[in-house]
């Protein structure tokens, strides 16, 4: 069983007589996690699993009769794809000043829906936590160093979602059958996806962008579509943990680029499955690409994990001067530079390092990397 970073972040916080608000695509192992805390606690538990019409029913008007219904005598109540409920944050809210004796647990796993519905009744109310596919440091923990440094290869191509790394089989239809059936499903049940077929062309074309930076008018060019369309997707596609955007850092230099982004896949996997690419790294022209990509996105779920609360960045110049990842801490800089070739050279720009407070500067490549993830 993979020991999950959150579990203890979690529990620490447990009757507080706040809500704990649990985000995360789906088939991250919310579900699972949970049901192990629930068993561990010795707790008496109740879950609701809004997917299920009786229960949104239950939940979209409830009053405080009915809430005592659904809780019973139960200490620890869990309200699952909660972001699936009308007036949710109403419901939650009642249960939260009226049953000081339980804790409140809900999921969701379209951040645009759930927060929607919760920041304005649940305001200092509640406690918020990601869960991400399974991060580089949970599996070290399980599986020890040397077997993760053996499965590397297989990281980089196909991700670490739960199924992947638990069943070891058949993950090619695996990592297809998450994103066409798991994945696209909040997404596509937003009203704001009008063309599934667009949102499909979009996600190719951000998959062959990884580690340069994104045009949201080059995009649009490229899907035949207009570029406030395309924004409007990547916003969702991010509300629901599929991709993520990482902002360009501009504040000092005249010469440096003030508006640009790149975008990463949350889960290596999840961008091969997209591209149907799932060749050996000796085999592909894009093993750069998946190797930043994997380490920009062990590392958010790695500063998250350990509530680091840095902000991310990456720097670059009109002279294409460049930092590929740069962290903000409590106004100090971390900036990483991320390397396939352990005997390519790499210089960090004067011009950066004399106008901002850097505490380190790391060139992280396969050699080094946990370091920095553990």
């Amino acid at each position: 069983m993979i020991q999950r970073a959150l579990e203890t972040i979690i529990t620490d916080k447990f009757f507080q007589n706040k809500a704990i608000l649990l985000l995360g695509a789906r088939q991250v192992g919310k579900t699972t996690l949970l049901q192990q805390i629930a068993a561990k606690q010795g707790l008496s538990v109740r879950f609701y699993n809004c997917d299920e019409p009786e229960t949104r029913n239950l939940f979209a008007n409830a009053n405080i009769a009915t809430l005592q219904l659904a809780i019973g005598d139960n200490k620890l109540i869990i309200i699952d794809e909660a972001q699936k409920v009308d007036n949710i944050g109403l419901t939650l809210k009642l249960i939260v000043d009226n049953f000081k004796d339980i804790q409140l647990i809900a999921t969701g796993s379209s951040a645009f829906e759930l927060r929607n519905r919760l920041n304005e009744p649940l305001t200092g109310r509640k406690f918020e936590y990601i869960m991400y596919p399974i991060s580089t440091s949970e599996l070290v923990l399980t599986e020890g160093i040397l077997e993760e440094k053996k499965l590397f290869e297989s990281r980089l191509i196909y991700g670490s979602y739960p199924d992947i790394i638990t069943r070891k089989t058949d993950v090619k239809e695996l990592l297809t059958l998450l994103i066409d059936s798991y994945l696209y499903k909040d997404i596509l049940a937003l009203d704001e996806i009008r063309k599934p077929a667009l949102l499909n062309k979009l996600l190719v074309a951000i998959a062959l962008q990884i580690g340069n930076e994104v045009s949201y008018n080059e995009l649009a060019q490229t899907v035949q579509s207009d570029s406030k369309t395309v924004e409007k997707y990547i916003d969702l596609l991010e509300k629901c943990f599929v991709i993520f955007r990482l902002n360009v850092l501009s504040r000092n230099l005249r010469n440096e680029l003030k508006k640009s982004r790149k975008i990463y896949f949350y889960d290596n996997g999840v961008r091969n499955a997209v591209l149907q690419n799932f060749s050996a790294l000796n085999l592909r022209d894009d093993t750069g690409a998946l190797w930043e990509n994997f380490f920009v996105s062990e590392r958010i779920k790695r500063n998250e994990y350990r509530r680091s609360f840095a902000k991310t960045y990456f720097w670059r110049t009109t002279q294409q001067q460049e930092i590929d990842l740069i962290e903000e801490t409590d106004g100090q800089f971390t900036a990483f530079e991320i390397k396939w070739n352990e005997k390519r050279k790499s210089n960090f720009p004067a011009s950066f390092l004399a106008n901002y407070p850097v505490k380190e500067k790391v060139i992280i490549t396969p050699a080094n990397y946990l370091d920095y993830l553990l």
